[in-house]
């Protein structure tokens, strides 16, 4: 009978998932429900996020854009991965 320790680990964890998309294009969606688009540079272990090529989006709309972007974590409801959004990233 095959247990779980037989197997190897192929399951992923958040930490996995935030190594992985570093560099990448991103979609930050904040509590107010404001979006920030851009490439993820690096975060921390209290989800403080730094972006590069960044484009804050409110309501679906852009609304500006800016070079760098410092998020501070406590204000982030969720990271997602961004499939074609950024000409360059894409």
């Amino acid at each position: 009978m095959s247990t779980a320790a037989d197997k190897p680990s192929t399951t992923k964890t958040p930490a996995d998932f935030l190594k992985s998309i570093r560099g990448r294009p991103v979609v930050v969606k904040l509590n107010s429900g404001v979006d920030y688009r851009g490439i993820l540079a690096c975060l921390d272990g209290y989800m403080n996020i730094a972006m590069e090529q960044t484009e804050e989006y409110v309501n679906g709309q852009l609304k500006n854009k800016y070079g760098d972007a410092f998020i501070r974590g406590n204000n982030v409801l969720y990271i997602s991965t961004s499939k074609g959004t950024l000409a360059e990233g894409a």
